[in-house]
């Protein structure tokens, strides 16, 4: 199936059960082997897979079940990486459905991304994304993706005190990382895998001037010229190993335990992102007010699929078929229905803890996403 007929997807991970919570927890502990948590992985991924294709979603992946966070292709998987403290650096979390602003410290988030910081020379370990790719080549009943957080969000990595005589400075750390993804892609590449999405929250700095000021981006034009480098160095070294590969690119304004960190349209950087960025599809976050208006769309090439994040993984409550349908028309004024697909806006588990959703609710989510995509482009 060609990937420019696939309307139904979804970002990446999926709630994870409480058994699989539980046995990590007593992996933690000593009290489980290797050996019986990844049995237990196995059989949520297989869990996930069945999910995916009863709902009708077209593109697969193993739910990120093996994950404690979206960042663990970085985080389990890179050495060089030490526990950090606390860091002015770290956003803030806000969450809707409650009002509340969550504790910077993320006392309130159970299962938060992990806050380390660089310490010694970046060095691959055995990546997890490889032992995925392994699971995913013969447990799938259609085309697959690896995800995988951009190598640029490992800037936030590099603390001011503790990084800079490994790398002088933020660039420096972030041109190491992308080595070493190289290597990963190359590996999973040869293992089979023809479909990589970047996750990057990088953009953040560009969109969202309180983000600038968290992150200490004063330079934003030299900034975006940066992370887009980085991507398009990843994405070339990828299409030279293996030409025609799908690549993906899904950015948001932060998911985690349904909290949300950064606001803005996709306007100061569309023109450049979308044309300048080498992937064939854009996952785009549109379920709120959040991420502004369709009309930055006019910048995306004719050759490029934006799919529309209009489902929320956040909230419990249903979308309606007719205001999604309604919400795709709009979209369709600025770029070509062709051109166009429909998802989640994020992932229902960005953390282990997964969104404040219940598994039948991400079912009727993802059967959402498939039923609407039947109805709009058959």
């Amino acid at each position: 199936m060609p990937t420019t007929t696939i309307r139904a997807e979804h970002v990446g991970s999926l709630l994870r059960p409480e058994e699989l919570l539980a046995a990590r927890v007593a992996h933690r502990r000593g009290a489980l082997s290797d050996k019986e948590l990844a049995e237990l992985e196995d059989q949520a991924a297989t869990a996930a897979v069945k999910l995916q294709q009863d709902a009708g979603i077209q593109v697969f992946t193993d739910g990120e079940v093996r994950r404690d966070d979206f960042m663990a292709s970085v985080v389990e998987t890179v050495g060089g990486l030490v526990p950090a403290g606390e860091s002015a650096a770290r956003p803030r979390w806000i969450r809707d459905s409650d009002g509340a602003e969550l504790d910077s410290d993320g006392a309130e988030l159970d299962g938060d991304v992990a806050s380390v910081a660089i310490a010694a020379p970046l060095y691959r370990r055995t990546p997890l994304s490889l032992a995925e790719a392994r699971w995913l080549s013969g447990n799938t009943p259609g085309p697959f993706k690896i995800t995988m957080a951009s190598p640029t969000m490992v800037a936030g990595f590099w603390r001011p005190g503790v990084s800079e005589d490994v790398y002088p400075s933020r660039r420096d750390a972030v041109a190491a990382l992308a080595d070493i993804y190289r290597q990963d892609i190359a590996d999973l590449i040869d293992t089979g895998v023809s479909w990589l999405q970047l996750d990057s929250l990088a953009y953040w700095a560009n969109i969202d001037p309180e983000a600038a000021r968290m992150r200490r981006v004063t330079d934003l034009e030299g900034h975006l010229s940066h992370i887009i480098d980085t991507d398009n160095g990843l994405i070339r070294s990828a299409r030279s190993r293996r030409p025609g590969m799908t690549v993906a690119m899904h950015f948001c304004r932060g998911n985690m335990r349904s909290a949300w960190s950064a606001r803005g349209g996709y306007e100061p950087i569309a023109e450049r992102v979308f044309g300048e960025v080498e992937v064939d599809r854009f996952l785009l976050e549109y379920d709120t007010e959040r991420s502004g208006g369709f009309e930055p769309l006019r910048f995306v090439p004719p050759a490029k699929t934006v799919v529309l994040g209009l489902v929320s993984s956040k909230v419990a409550e249903l979308e309606s078929v007719d205001t999604l349908r309604r919400r795709i028309d709009e979209a369709s004024r600025y770029l070509p229905l062709e051109q166009l697909a429909l998802s989640p806006q994020c992932r229902f588990a960005s953390t282990s803890q997964g969104n404040l959703l219940a598994v039948d609710d991400q079912r009727r989510k993802l059967e959402l996403v498939a039923e609407t995509a039947r109805l709009v482009w058959g």
